[in-house]
């Protein structure tokens, strides 16, 4: 009966994205409904298979082993430069988490050198393309922001940033903002569990669509759909590694210092609303993100708890959520890890609307403008994305 109960929630809660979708909606004539029950229907398919079968088991453990090795290799790079810095058994977040970055940067750059990256990102987008019923543009960035970031995407559409419309422009930001960086994804392996983090991107991917589809339809002129992929400045292989370890340096450096911000300022606050009303800042944000969660297929019980991580993930950032996850996990059920964890796994925070604003604009000032236009439209379409997938999550597992 309980399970019963769970899966009317979930499906109200499913009900309830789409319903508040719509609501932002200026043009519902446009909607492409076939396309969006299609990769609907995918994103339960992935879930399922990848959460629930012996096939996805195999998958994700093979992509982890992949990943772990490649920390093991940037530890060897992190341990000579900065071995004995840690005490012996203690956990340092900046040389585990944050600095094994800088290597998977400089992967991504030799497969961005050697253009095996664009190749996949290219035609994989154009397949895309055919379930979303989205331009080539739009499915290639969404497959591009995956896998090289949600500011450097826009590098490689440069040429054509001038000539997109205000509409196509937000589904490109969209797609910026729901996804995560393959940079980060081994970060983010050490804090939560890989097979929520595999998930939430597969997922992800197809939920930017089809929320996008929703709240910003229109249809691209067929002579209008043209991809054109910006081929960056021709470097020597060793003037590219160079680039690559320092912008991923700079991640590193970036996400710690916020970290340091976020995490001391939420602790200031949680001890002077503490010390005022007698309930911490993170509690009262989880009383009121507490029906989201529940709508997700939290549990009642974990409500509060989930709605806090929820709220911490939109107002800092996913790392300060992931952390704050790993000091509550023990106490929540397995169901609501679940959830929880696909939720955090993207970029949909305050922050990003400066970082993705901040990246047009310096490639092209108008269209820049037109991004800070839409921000708020922007976090909100992104936020729904990850309570489509959280909720999706909790109907299958």
């Amino acid at each position: 009966m309980e399970e019963l109960m769970r899966f009317l929630i979930s499906i109200c809660g499913l009900l309830l994205v789409f319903g508040l979708a719509l609501l932002m909606s200026k043009n519902k004539k446009e909607i492409k409904y076939k396309n969006i029950i299609i990769m609907l229907i995918i994103q339960f398919i992935f879930a399922a298979l990848l959460l629930n079968t012996k096939f996805g088991y195999v998958l994700i453990k093979g992509f982890t082993n992949v990943f772990d090795h490649l920390l093991s290799y940037a530890s060897t790079g992190v341990t000579f430069v900065f071995g004995g810095l840690a005490n012996e058994g203690e956990y340092s977040f900046f040389l585990n988490v944050l600095l094994p970055i800088i290597f998977i940067s400089v992967l991504i750059g030799i497969l961005q050198h050697f253009k095996i990256l664009p190749f996949f990102m290219k035609w994989i987008g154009l397949f895309l393309s055919k379930i979303s019923g989205m331009g080539k543009l739009e499915s290639y960035n969404a497959v591009a922001s995956a896998m090289v970031g949600q500011s450097e995407v826009f590098i490689t559409v440069k040429k054509q940033l001038d000539k997109i419309t205000p509409q196509r422009m937000y589904t490109l930001c969209a797609s910026a903002m729901s996804t995560v960086s393959m940079s980060v994804v081994g970060a983010y392996m050490t804090m939560i569990e890989p097979k929520y983090v595999v998930t939430a991107i597969v997922l992800n991917l197809f939920g930017g669509f089809i929320i996008a589809s929703i709240i910003n339809p229109y249809s691209v002129d067929e002579s209008e759909d043209i991809l054109a992929i910006e081929d960056e400045n021709k470097q020597t292989f060793f003037q590219m590694l160079g680039e690559y370890i320092m912008d991923g340096f700079k991640v590193a450096i970036i996400v710690g210092a916020m970290l340091i911000g976020f995490v001391a300022l939420m602790d200031l606050i949680n001890s002077v609303f503490d010390m005022i009303f007698g309930i911490s800042f993170q509690d009262i944000l989880g009383y009121i993100f507490a029906p989201v969660a529940f709508l997700m297929g939290v549990p009642w019980a974990d409500a509060v708890s989930a709605g806090g991580i929820m709220a911490t993930k939109l107002v800092t950032n996913e790392f300060v959520a992931m952390v704050s996850l790993g000091e509550v996990a023990k106490s929540m059920s397995a169901h609501t890890l679940a959830i929880i964890s696909v939720f955090v796994v993207s970029f949909a925070n305050f922050s990003s609307i400066g970082i993705i604003a901040g990246a047009v604009k310096g490639l092209n000032e108008r269209q820049g403008d037109v991004v800070a236009r839409f921000g708020l439209k922007l976090l909100y379409g992104a936020t729904l994305v990850s309570i489509l997938t959280a909720t999706i999550v909790g109907l299958v597992i």
